[in-house]
């Protein structure tokens, strides 16, 4: 590049919009591009996601390395990490060793306590345009291209996806290229800030669509054929978070049937900038340029060997982690079942429960727990009362099938909510008006310190959204039910019973009733936390668990249902009752619903139920003072303290959430009920002997499975770079567009995954980044057609993304799928993690 560095772009020539001949790959080679790219949910709606989904059909040190060198990414820990827990005897050798065992490595023990010793290599990452033109300007005293061309582009989406924050945007009816390029064309910033002159001339002769755009940029840039995935996947890496919403609107569109061009529309804005820079650098940029993609091959092989050999290390981690479990869980899988517990409470699978199941069947020995997914197999999605529009509940990876409404309070209510909607839309635009700005924090700004005292000494306590709007004696009476189709048309009674089936088979729930069978959804409870919906459901879209709970209850309990049932082969008696609650995570307090309902003979025992429910959720509370810094506190101080968190809005840890997550059991909880797993193992019921087919196999496989690797790879991929892959501090947090997402500070791409506050408590990580250990108690054979019928299940395993792990009830053994085969287990001598109480 040329002296003048600063003004790239003023030297451009008129870009040529025909000098390339029609590329018949091109589309092949966008969608290609455009598939590495994992969705991002809204905060709204917040569901843990593997940012690497679109990557596994690749071994993960592959990725990896791919990752280093086309963005800088990393997928492991500090070496720092690894030394420091081999210092303090939680890393030893013969994790080291067993990890060499099970590789096909070459490398020793010595080597690997060598490594221990040494620092990471510095990351090399591929240059795009972008950099060579930097490569050339003083960055001490000059902005950079990079950054500016990240925020630009950033700070068009936010405008442009914008979903009522702002009373003004752009046009949105010809697409997000078509859009960008028309802002382009009279955006004065780059002239202004970088001094490029000639920006605005050169974006208005930009190619009118994204395809014709890529086709032309491919051939100026003279990006090998081989090479043009990588490169437009380096582009959107370094737009990640917006390339992430774009995905998701290609994710839910193809879920309902449709598609979004909007991520290859991403992909053709940064290649425009590349394509605009390179023509207005000159001679030096080019030359810069054909030396950066000469340096492409050279830069991925130093990617790929500088962290090689830390992927043992990782493994070691896991395998000391895992080791005390494998020891521990033999010992229960000849446990018998109890036929007559005196209540079955089915909880959502989430690590959370595990912690208050153990304290429940601990008060309540002839309790019974089970894990399911915490949308009860109810796939619909919940217009609330008075609402215009739906919310799905479910998780991520299905379109809801059926829509819930709230009964009980009659066309009176609905309209008493609307009009509360109504009013509250017509307010909120009243405050954001471009005239009502000036004067209304002067005029009105008074009438809110009431509120701002009450919030900040945590007084008042908040509503759940559902509830808005309705007095409290209506709220007591909203009863939210199944209504129909999701399309409008009635859910007959055939299909409810199957529906119903189908729950009480996923739950392996079919014999053996107690006289009370709770459905335990959960949900968290925070303040000014744009992430509250990470601590929520993520089985049900990162809503709480209520609205499925009461649903999914009352429908087993209508007797016409039952007797569907029973037609069935599954005989739940006249004196089992469905009760649907709601385990709050952040306090450990469960809430039940409609009781009211529940038959006189029944009542009584309810007052039982709930001090069981109570003592549980003390003991749950003091098991996880210690992570909250509140060790120490007797069970009254604790609760209060627990409570005071939920409506403190300087509060950034409320509670921990899935943080510390590691293992994935899916087996009858008495095989496993002798085991303190720390809060840190999903639980599914699964009984394979009443599995006709393993239809239930196949379908906790492919979901609820997929479901934990999300979330487990959502808190990896947060802590070992939360920098692109994890949303940042959450003090420094400015919502986008509504609810799409953060900007940490007021730029800067848009921030996914997990804030630091998640999984980091400001000393030290409360989160340990191992794989996910899945443990299924099934036949091998089972398993291995489920894997076999399912690529991207196999995928999973076979490249390194989870450790999969079968239990033998016959043998009392472990078999662990490595290579295509299965290997016993024979872990040494470790402490197991048994049950003190």
């Amino acid at each position: 590049m040329s002296t003048s560095n600063a003004a790239a772009l003023a030297r451009s020539q008129e870009p040529s919009v025909t000098s390339a001949p029609p590329d018949p790959l091109l589309d092949e080679v966008l969608e290609r591009a455009c598939a590495r790219i994992a969705p991002t949910w809204p905060l709204d709606r917040f569901i843990a996601v593997n940012p690497f989904w679109g990557l596994i059909d690749s071994r993960l040190p592959e990725v990896a390395a791919r990752l280093q060198s086309l963005s800088g990414a990393q997928l492991l820990m500090p070496r720092s990490w690894y030394r420091q827990a081999y210092r303090e005897g939680r890393l030893r050798d013969e994790h080291l060793q067993a990890a060499l065992d099970t590789s096909d490595s070459t490398a020793s023990l010595t080597h690997l306590r060598a490594l221990l010793e040494q620092d990471e290599p510095a990351p090399t990452t591929r240059a795009r345009v972008v950099d060579v033109v930097d490569a050339g300007r003083d960055l001490v005293h000059e902005a950079s291209w990079r950054g500016f061309v990240t925020h630009s582009v950033s700070q068009f989406c936010a405008s442009y996806f914008d979903d009522g924050q702002a009373q003004l945007g752009p046009p949105r009816d010809r697409g997000l290229y078509a859009s960008w390029r028309q802002h382009a064309m009279t955006d004065r910033s780059p002239a202004l800030l970088m001094r490029a002159t000639s920006y605005r001339t050169q974006a208005s002769a930009l190619p009118a669509t994204a395809r014709e755009l890529a086709r032309i940029a491919f051939v100026d840039l003279e990006v090998p054929p081989r090479e043009q995935e990588n490169y437009l996947w380096s582009l959107l890496l370094e737009q990640n978070g917006w390339a992430s919403w774009c995905a998701y609107r290609r994710w839910t569109a193809r879920l309902q049937g449709s598609d979004d061009d909007t991520l290859r529309d991403l992909a053709a804005i940064r290649l425009a900038w590349e394509w605009m820079l390179y023509r207005g650098g000159g001679d030096a940029v080019a030359r810069g340029w054909k030396t950066a993609m000469a340096s492409w091959t050279q830069v991925d092989a130093a990617a790929a060997a500088s962290r090689s050999s830390d992927w043992l290390l990782q493994a070691a981690m896991e395998i000391a982690w895992r080791e005390p479990v494998l020891r521990a869980l033999p010992a229960g899988l000849r446990t018998p079942r109890r036929t007559a517990p005196s209540v079955q409470a089915v909880f959502c699978i989430d690590v959370r429960s595990e912690v208050f199941r153990r304290a429940l069947e601990a008060i309540a020995p002839s309790a019974h727990t089970l894990g399911f997914a915490g949308f009860f197999g109810v796939p619909m999605d919940y217009q609330p009362l008075g609402a215009a529009a739906a919310r799905p509940q479910l998780p991520g990876l299905l379109a809801p099938r059926l829509r819930a409404s709230d009964t009980g309070l009659g066309q009176d209510a609905e309209a008493r909510r609307a009009r509360h909607f109504d009013l509250a839309a017509a307010w909120s635009a009243f405050k954001t008006d471009a005239l009502s700005t000036f004067t209304f924090v002067e005029a009105l700004g008074l009438t809110y310190a009431g509120k701002l005292v009450r919030d900040s000494l945590g007084l008042g306590g908040a509503r759940s959204l559902d509830s808005v709007g309705l007095s409290r004696e209506m709220d007591v009476r909203r009863k939210p039910r199944v209504s129909g189709a999701v399309d409008g048309g009635p859910l007959e009674l055939e299909a409810r019973c199957e529906l119903a089936a189908g729950m009480l088979r996923g739950m392996s729930l079919t014999r053996d009733f107690a006289r009370f069978v709770l459905l335990v959804g959960h949900g968290s409870a925070t303040r000014n936390n744009p992430h509250a919906a990470g601590l929520d459901c993520g089985a049900c879209c990162g809503q709480t668990g209520e609205v499925n709970a009461r649903a999914a209850a009352a429908l087993l309990n209508e007797p016409e249902v039952r007797k569907g049932l029973a037609e069935r082969g599954i005989h739940a008696s006249e004196r089992t009752w469905f009760v649907a609650a709601l385990h709050n995570t952040t306090t450990d307090e469960v809430e039940l619903f409609d009781v009211d309902e529940a038959p006189p003979s029944h009542r009584v025992d309810l007052d039982a139920l709930r001090a069981w429910l109570a003592e549980a959720g003390a003991r749950a509370r003091t098991e996880r003072a210690r992570l909250l810094g509140l060790e120490g506190a007797g069970p009254s101080k604790l609760h209060q303290a627990l409570r005071a968190r939920t409506t403190d809005w300087a509060q950034v840890r409320a509670e921990w959430g899935l943080a510390n997550n590691a293992a994935f059991i899916v087996a009858p909880r008495e095989h496993c009920r002798h085991l303190d797993l720390q809060g840190r193992s999903f639980l599914h019921e699964y009984r394979h002997q009443e599995d006709e087919g393993f239809a239930v196999l196949e379908l906790i496989m492919t979901a609820p499975m997929v479901v934990t690797h999300w979330i487990n790879f959502q808190y990896y991929a947060s802590t070992v770079d939360n920098a692109r892959y994890g949303s940042g501090d959450k003090v420094l947090h400015n919502v986008v567009g509504g609810h799409l997402g953060v900007f940490e500070g007021n730029g800067g791409d848009l921030r996914i995954g997990l804030p630091m506050q998640s999984v980091h408590d400001g000393e030290r990580w409360v989160h340990t980044p191992l794989r996910l250990s899945v443990f299924i108690e099934a036949p091998r054979a089972a398993i291995a057609a489920v894997l076999d019928k399912h690529a991207h299940v196999q995928a999973l395993v076979t490249h390194g993304w989870l450790s999969l792990f079968q239990l033998d009830e016959e043998e009392c053994a472990i078999y662990a799928l490595r290579g295509g085969r299965w290997h016993r287990q024979t872990p040494s001598s470790a402490p197991a993690p048994t049950q003190s109480a």
